[in-house]
């Protein structure tokens, strides 16, 4: 048992060392901004491989919105599901999640079945060739012979980043390379789950209501109340409360949010350093032109009015125990976390068409969000996380160049349905 043991650990050193040398063939690229990298992942205006929410421009994410709700309509009928199955039969793709996922694994899952892909998955470290001494790197070569597309979860900081420069290089010689998806890889950023988000922030500020008629909309019914409310992102207040910090959900969406015109954001966590806001992201906001705006609790007073009624939307997080360091433990144990969940009171305090966002999971003992709240029409967040279904299946579909054919068929099919005999 002792010597099985010593020769894991050896392993794992070993493949450390692979990791680092691999790593270090890429150090100067990633080093480079954001802004000089993103080149190196598209091919024109179409993404090659998704690695950060930077990548996204705003006419591309109003493009992938405007696809996934064509995607989600035509997945209701079965004709229409009938039709998107057959899109992408012939591909398969393989979702490498070696961190802990629920919803982002199970709706990329759900997003390649509807678009026909095939799934298979590596999701335990131990009982992959990595516990041989296999390198990642090693790792995702094996997955690109196999696969069509890689979609991954990883321990290791910048590994999505490296993973698609290695394809890079391969397509470079005339070998196979596949699409990289980073699906929120290390402790670096989660861009699928902010396009999830802008799609559900978009869903939301449109205002519309099943029982919309000539005679009745809701959009209407609101500005009777709110005169100067107008549909979109733009002009609105959004606030970000919990663990701003450690939330790499925080980091990509309010990156995106900058992409709309004179939005106000509010970043409501307690008064400590591991859970504020990291002065790097800050900066790029305020370079991005917005309004930003800290505080350290959901009633604070900004502009003399109580900050939890001034929201548009607001994004609620779990605090991220497991990075807790002990220092940091006994520091928390002093701090009032009341003042970041929320409550049915406060919540009714909130503007009637607020979205409440959480990008899960939801922490059941610390309580950031009641179950109490989940029948409030403003609770968005098990819709949020449906949307990720549909968000993500519209950028597969944009990354295999299939996103013109769902929007001939929409067109066709949605004419049809027109004309049809009522």
């Amino acid at each position: 048992m002792v010597c099985r043991n010593l020769f894991r650990v050896w392993n794992l050193l070993r493949a450390r060392m692979s990791d680092e040398l691999s790593f270090a063939d890429y150090e100067s690229r990633l080093d480079r901004s954001i802004k000089v990298k993103a080149p190196d992942f598209c091919s024109g205006e179409r993404l090659k491989h998704l690695i950060f929410s930077g990548q996204f421009t705003r006419p591309l994410l109003d493009k992938l919105c405007r696809l996934a709700d064509k995607i989600r309509l035509l997945a209701k009928s079965k004709e229409g599901h009938r039709y998107l199955n057959t899109l992408l039969s012939h591909k398969r793709a393989m979702l490498y999640f070696t961190q802990p996922s629920t919803r982002t694994f199970m709706s990329f899952a759900a997003a390649c079945q509807i678009l026909g892909m095939t799934c298979n998955e590596v999701r335990d470290l131990s009982v992959s060739s990595e516990a041989k001494g296999e390198s990642p790197f090693d790792s995702m070569r094996m997955f690109s012979s196999y696969f069509d597309l890689v979609i991954m979860r990883s321990h290791i900081p910048k590994f999505a980043e490296c993973c698609g420069y290695m394809m890079n290089t391969l397509a470079n010689s005339q070998r196979r390379s596949v699409p990289i998806v980073n699906a929120g890889a290390g402790s670096d950023e989660h861009p699928t789950q902010a396009l999830l988000d802008i799609y559900t922030i978009q869903r939301a500020f449109s205002f519309t209501h099943a029982k919309d008629s000539r005679q009745w909309t809701r959009y209407d019914e609101l500005r009777e109340s709110f005169p100067g409310l107008r549909k979109g992102i733009a002009g609105k207040t959004i606030g970000f409360c919990g663990d701003i910090r450690r939330g790499r959900t925080v980091r990509s969406l309010a990156q995106l949010l900058t992409l709309h015109e004179q939005v106000r954001l509010v970043f409501i966590s307690p008064p400590h350093p591991a859970l504020s806001l990291p002065r790097d992201l800050k900066d790029k906001l305020i370079d991005a032109k917005v309004d930003v705006r800290e505080c350290h609790s959901l009633e604070a007073h900004l502009d003399g009015k109580p900050v939890i009624e001034q929201l548009d939307a607001l994004y609620m997080t779990r605090i991220q125990r497991e990075h807790n360091s002990g220092a940091e433990e006994q520091e928390f144990n002093e701090l009032d976390f009341s003042q970041f969940k929320l409550s049915k009171s406060l919540v009714s305090r909130m503007k009637p068409y607020a979205a409440i966002l959480h990008p899960f999971p939801r922490d059941k003992d610390f309580g950031e969000i009641p179950p109490a709240i989940d029948d409030d029409e403003r609770a968005f967040y098990f819709r949020q996380a449906r949307n990720g279904m549909w968000a993500r299946a519209a950028l597969i579909a944009h990354l295999f160049d299939v996103d013109g054919e769902i929007n001939d068929y929409y067109e066709q099919y949605n004419s049809e349905m027109q004309i049809a005999p009522q």
